[in-house]
């Protein structure tokens, strides 16, 4: 398999044509939401989010590409910080913006943020608060798309009216917190112990409490709901984002069911770390970022570095691929397409998952699970 690249002033190598689509991914069955989960009255929003921000995040493009991923346009701005595992690329962003930096790179895109506690006893999620903390300095659609998929792994906190504890004991439904911006309601979700105290000071209600829920179970429980998204950290602007509940949707369709690859990344490095993603990739919903080389061919998008080492990009969903803000669409590889690509190309050293950061560079070696495959 030939990949192309995109360099300034080489020609472009013979693309690979994209995978054929896989079958959409169903969400995990038997997961439910919080049972008798019902909305706060009378919550008020000038805290939540401003109407500018809801129709900007309304505004997000989640057409699906004819790869099937949520897709930007050609021409999408790229995050003000710039995510590169390797010291080169093979896709450069279009449009006028600056390419991506060609050498270097900060160990934090590496590896997840150290675990922190705002709050005793509460654990923050330190990849979605960092994602958030990030809003204000990129442009709207794009920084939507980097909270969406950092929201993609962990815990969400959900504050509830009264004792969490005594009213699950009683036997009660939890009345959680939501805000209203005209007509539309949304869910409130908090992503650190810090957020939740500003968010106790704007409003003062210190009849509350507050409760750790794995995420996926918070965006399944907003998406049945009557409710139009979600908005994370209400009262921490700038650093605060509105998700639409379409958005939100097309996100938990498209993702692993478990969260495993995103979930491993975030988590601390350890020995084990590499042997357990390259057993993953041989059975979770894997994507490849497809774009077009300057040539106009079609190809799969791989980093390279200085000496000449080249790693397959994969990725874990497609939010992954639009958040890189290069104009490419995700398309669906499965795990023995992705082995047969390993092997026909024998000029690959391996792969880099989840490019964007935290990301992780397998050789072939570590991938024998996944070359056993064909």
């Amino acid at each position: 398999m030939a990949l192309f690249s995109r360099r300034p002033k080489k020609p472009a190598e013979s693309p690979t044509p994209a995978p054929e689509p896989a079958a959409d991914v169903e969400p995990e069955a038997g997961v439910e939401p919080a049972a008798g989960v019902e909305p706060e009255a009378g919550t008020e929003p000038a805290e939540a989010a401003s109407d500018a921000q809801t129709d900007a995040a309304a505004s997000v493009p989640i057409s699906v590409s004819s790869f099937g991923g949520l897709g930007v346009g050609p021409g999408a701005p790229r995050t003000a910080e710039p995510t590169q595992p390797a010291a080169g690329s093979a896709t450069q962003a279009a449009g006028p913006t600056p390419p991506r930096p060609r050498v270097g790179v900060r160990e934090w895109m590496r590896t997840a943020p150290e675990p922190t506690e705002t709050i005793a006893g509460l654990h923050d999620n330190a990849l979605l608060h960092a994602a958030l903390g990030r809003v204000g300095d990129a442009p709207p659609a794009q920084a939507l798309l980097d909270v969406a998929r950092q929201l993609l792994q962990g815990h969400v906190f959900l504050r509830v009216k009264g004792d969490a504890r005594a009213l699950l004991a009683e036997g009660k439904g939890l009345p959680l917190a939501v805000a209203t911006v005209g007509e539309r309601s949304f869910a409130l979700a908090y992503s650190s112990g810090a957020a939740l105290q500003a968010s106790l000071r704007a409003d003062g209600d210190a009849d509350t409490s507050a409760m750790a829920q794995p995420v996926l179970t918070v965006l399944r429980h907003v998406i049945s709901s009557t409710h139009d998204g979600l908005i994370l950290d209400p009262a921490s602007s700038p650093s605060r984002a509105v998700l639409p509940k379409e958005l939100l949707q097309r996100a938990v369709e498209q993702a692993d069911p478990k969260l495993t690859v995103k979930t491993l990344l975030a988590a601390p490095r350890t020995m084990a770390v590499s042997a357990e993603v390259a057993e993953a990739l041989t059975r979770v919903p894997l994507w490849v970022a497809v774009g077009t080389a300057d040539s106009g061919a079609r190809g799969l998008a791989e980093s390279r570095s200085a000496d000449g080492t080249r790693h397959l990009e994969v990725y874990s969903h497609p939010l992954e691929v639009a958040v890189m803000g290069r104009g490419d669409n995700a398309a669906p590889i499965t795990p023995a397409q992705l082995s047969r690509a390993l092997r026909t190309d024998e000029g690959i050293t391996g792969v880099i998952v989840d490019p964007g950061g935290p990301w992780l560079r397998l050789s072939r070696d570590e991938l024998a699970p996944v070359l056993a495959l064909s």
